[in-house]
C-alpha cells in the first residue's frame, strides 16, 4: 500500500489516505543505472518490484534495489535481456502484471510489446503497433509529412535499385545522408559528398544494415552541415491527451551516441521553440502515440529544424526534464499504462531553470570500454545534483553491455550556474579500478565554445584536441600518492601496514588529479 495526498476543499482538510498500488508487481526487464531507476519510483508508489539478472550481473546494484531478483540465463545479452520468452516467464512465475523495459534491449521490440500484452500483462511503454509505424524511418517520413512536420528533402521509396537512387541523391543535392530504414544508433549511416562516392556507399550502408537489422532497405536525405540535435519530450494517455514537456539538446554525441543533454536548449528563440513543440506533439498526434516518448528533431544553422525519428521509450536523458519540471516520467509512464489519464494539461506544465546532463562510461582515452571491479567510488553531492547509478563499490564491469555507469544532473536558475554546479559535481566524482570518461566531460564542460552555447553535433570530433585525455597519471601525481602512502604509518596514529592495504578506504577524500 502507498500514500497519497488529497487535496483541501472548502468541506474537507488536507489528508494523506492509504490507495492500492496500481499494479500488483512490476518486472523491470533490464539492468544497470535505469533498472535502479525504475525500481526507485516503484518503491515510492508502493508497488514491488522484480529485477532479472544475467550470470554476470549476480551481484549487481540493480539486483539489490529490486524486492526479489530472478535469474534469465548467460551473460551474453541473446541468451538473458534480449530473450522475451525468458522474461516473460520470469514474470509470470513471480506474480507480475506488468513490465518496464526501460530504455535499450527490448524496449522499442514490437514482437516484445506485443508478447506481454498477449500474456496477460501490461507493457508499460507504447504497444506494438506503434512500435511498428515509428520504428520504419521510411514509413515514418511519409506519416510526418502528411501530418505537416516538417522533414529533411529525401527519399523514402520502394523502389531500391541503384540507379533510382542515384537519381533521387542528383536531385536532393549533395551531400547527403544514406541511411538504414530501420534501426538506430548511427550503424549503416553514410555521408556522401559527390556523385562518384555513392555506389560504394550505399553496398556499405546495405551490408551494415542486413547484419544489424535484418533489413537493407534504405533512405536518402539531404545532409546538414554543423546541425545541433534537439528532441521534445512527449507523454500521451489512452483518454486521447497528449502533451509535450519541453526540449533537450543533446548535440554533443560522438559515433552518433550522445554524451551531454541539456534543457532548455541554448539555441532556440521563444518563436523556434513554440514550432518546435507544436511539431513534437503533432508528430505524436500523428503516430496515434501512447505514454513516454521522444521526438528526435534536426536544428540546421539557419534555424529550420526537421523530424529525424521517434524514440518509442523512455529515453536515458530524461532526468534533466524531471529537474526542471518536477515530473517523475517513470510515474507517469506508469499511470499512463495503468489506465489513468494524464494528470495535467499543457497549460499547467512549465520548466523552471537550467539542467544538465552528463553521462559517465567506462571508458579509456581512446574511447574503448573499460572492464574490471569497481574498487572505490563516490559520487558528488550538493544543492541542484542528482546522480542516476548502476554501480557501487565492488560492482563488476563486464564486457558484454553498455558501459554506462552512472548520469550526474546539474540544475540551476540558468545555464552558467548549472555549469558551475557540474563542473564542482565532476571535480568530486571518484570511480576507481575502471578507467572513466569523468576527464573528458571535465574539459567538455570547461570548454569556451561550451561555454558559449556554440554547439553541434560535431563539437567532439572538432575540438579534439582540445580535449584529449593524456592516458596515463602525470609523473607528479605518482609521486604525490607514494609520498602519501610512504608517510601515513610514520605519522602519530597513523594506519598500519593492515589498513594501508586498502587505501581506498583510508585516505579519504583525497585521489590522483584532484
Amino acid at each position: 500500500m502507498a500514500w497519497e495526498a488529497r487535496p483541501c476543499t472548502q468541506d474537507r482538510p488536507c489528508t494523506l489516505v492509504r490507495v492500492s498500488p496500481l499494479f500488483e508487481r512490476i518486472l523491470i526487464a533490464n539492468r544497470g543505472e535505469i533498472a535502479v531507476r525504475i525500481a526507485h519510483t516503484c518503491r515510492a508508489m508502493g508497488i514491488p518490484t522484480v529485477a532479472v539478472y544475467s550470470e554476470a550481473d549476480r551481484s549487481s546494484l540493480h539486483v539489490r534495489e529490486a524486492d526479489v531478483a530472478v535469474a534469465i540465463g548467460a551473460a551474453e545479452p541473446e541468451r538473458s535481456y534480449l530473450n522475451a520468452d525468458l522474461l516473460i516467464d520470469a514474470a509470470r512465475k513471480a506474480g507480475c502484471d506488468a513490465v518496464h523495459p526501460g530504455y535499450g534491449f527490448l524496449s522499442q521490440n514490437a514482437g516484445f510489446a506485443d508478447a506481454v500484452a498477449g500474456a496477460g500483462l501490461a507493457f508499460i511503454g507504447p504497444p506494438g503497433d506503434v512500435h511498428r509505424r515509428m520504428g520504419d524511418k521510411r514509413a515514418a517520413r511519409r506519416l510526418m509529412t502528411a501530418a505537416g512536420v516538417p522533414v529533411l528533402p529525401g527519399y523514402e521509396g520502394d523502389d531500391q535499385a541503384d540507379a533510382t537512387l542515384a537519381a533521387e541523391a542528383a536531385r536532393i543535392g549533395w551531400p547527403v545522408l544514406v541511411k538504414p530504414a530501420r534501426g538506430g544508433g548511427g550503424k549503416g549511416m553514410h555521408i556522401v559528398r559527390g556523385a562518384d562516392e555513392l555506389t560504394a556507399a550505399l553496398a556499405a550502408s546495405r551490408r551494415e544494415a542486413r547484419g544489424a537489422f535484418g533489413d537493407d532497405s534504405l533512405i536518402l536525405e539531404r545532409f546538414v552541415e554543423r546541425p545541433r540535435h534537439v528532441e521534445v519530450q512527449v507523454l500521451a494517455d489512452t483518454h486521447g491527451a497528449t502533451v509535450h514537456v519541453f526540449e533537450r539538446e543533446c548535440s554533443i554525441q560522438r559515433r552518433h551516441q550522445k554524451v551531454i543533454e541539456e534543457t532548455p536548449s541554448p539555441a532556440l528563440s521563444p518563436t523556434q521553440r513554440a514550432g518546435l513543440l507544436e511539431a513534437g506533439v503533432a508528430a505524436a498526434r500523428a503516430a496515434s502515440y501512447v505514454n513516454a516518448g521522444t521526438v528526435e528533431m534536426l536544428l540546421a544553422p539557419d534555424g529550420g529544424f526537421y523530424f529525424l525519428e521517434m524514440n518509442t521509450r523512455l529515453q536515458v536523458e530524461h532526468p534533466v526534464t524531471e529537474m526542471v519540471t518536477a515530473l517523475d516520467l517513470v510515474r507517469l509512464q506508469i499511470e499512463i499504462a495503468a489506465g489513468r489519464p494524464l494528470p495535467f494539461a499543457q497549460a499547467d506544465l512549465a520548466a523552471r531553470g537550467h539542467a544538465i546532463e552528463c553521462r559517465v562510461y567506462a571508458e579509456d582515452a581512446d574511447d574503448l570500454p573499460s572492464a574490471g571491479p569497481v574498487l572505490h567510488h563516490a559520487w558528488p553531492a550538493g544543492p541542484g545534483v542528482r546522480v542516476d547509478a548502476g554501480i557501487a563499490t565492488g560492482s563488476e564491469i563486464g564486457i558484454h553491455y553498455d558501459p554506462l555507469l552512472a548520469k550526474i544532473v546539474t540544475v540551476g536558475r540558468d545555464r552558467d550556474e548549472s555549469l558551475e554546479r557540474m563542473q564542482a559535481a565532476l571535480r568530486s566524482t571518484v570511480i576507481l579500478g575502471v578507467e572513466t570518461n569523468v576527464a573528458r566531460l571535465q574539459r567538455v564542460i570547461e570548454h569556451p565554445a561550451f561555454r558559449r552555447g556554440e554547439l553541434d553535433t560535431g563539437f567532439l570530433e572538432r575540438h579534439a584536441s582540445d580535449l584529449a585525455v593524456p592516458s596515463e597519471a602525470p609523473p607528479e601525481a605518482i609521486a604525490a600518492a607514494f609520498a602519501v602512502l610512504g608517510a601515513a604509518p610514520a605519522q602519530a596514529g597513523g594506519p598500519g601496514p593492515a589498513a594501508l592495504a586498502d587505501p581506498w578506504s583510508t585516505l579519504g577524500g583525497w585521489r590522483l588529479g584532484a
